[in-house]
């Protein structure tokens, strides 16, 4: 493993807003580089290549299907509504029943 001890601590000494020389500066700037495509070559395998097309049909067909859902859990809901009703109605006819005339 290269032993990068000097651009380390010109990096330091830049982080610290210390001047560097011209010489300095570029030697920072080339280890940034080379830690950059480093970088890069480490991520490159996790990099996945993304079929945009396929995404879009995939999130319209996702969108469809959760209207739909979303149609019918309003449907139950109006459904579960107007059964309460009818429990209430029934509730209240089987309460007049009942009471002596």
């Amino acid at each position: 493993m290269i032993d990068n001890e000097t651009e380390k601590q010109l990096h330091e000494r830049s982080s610290r807003g210390e001047s560097l020389t011209s010489t300095e500066q570029a030697q920072l700037a080339a280890w940034y580089a080379a830690q950059d495509l480093t970088e890069a070559d480490l991520l490159h395998p996790l990099v996945i290549e993304v079929d945009l097309p396929l995404l879009q049909r995939q999130v319209d067909v996702a969108s469809t299907q959760l209207m739909a859902i979303t149609e019918r859990i309003q449907q139950v809901a109006a459904e579960n509504n107007a059964l309460r009703q009818e429990i209430t109605r029934l509730q209240q006819q089987l309460a007049s029943q009942k009471q002596p005339a």
